[in-house]
């Protein structure tokens, strides 16, 4: 499984971004999909995910601010940042696993929280 991250990038104090996250391969294996963040000096954090079936996690920290979507069809699972903080800074991956626990990882993409 080949994952491949888009958006990101600078945003203001309570703005918005949307990152996009294509996977390929054997993509009938994936259950989970999701993403997590790395900040500079911090350990990598769970941010939110969505099952096959489309049950859906999120993190305290983004409850009602995050929303994530998935795309089966396409393949894709999408995280919608609403009212970014500063806090969010940090490089968000996307994750799948598979039904055997298999977990992928893309390269991530860079998010900037600054006014």
């Amino acid at each position: 499984v080949q994952l491949v991250e888009s958006g990101g990038g600078l945003a203001q104090p309570g703005g918005s971004v949307r990152l996009s996250c294509a996977a390929s391969g054997s993509i009938f294996s994936i259950n989970v999909m999701g993403w997590y963040r790395q900040a500079p000096g911090k350990e990598r954090e769970l941010v939110a995910t969505i099952t096959n079936s489309g049950r859906e996690k999120y993190a305290d920290s983004v409850k009602g601010r995050f929303t994530i979507s998935r795309d089966n069809d396409k393949k894709t699972v999408v995280l919608q940042v609403n009212s970014l903080k500063p806090e969010d800074t940090a490089f968000y991956y996307c994750n799948a696993e598979s039904y055997d626990f298999k977990n992928y990882w893309g390269r991530g993409t860079q998010v900037t929280v600054s006014s």
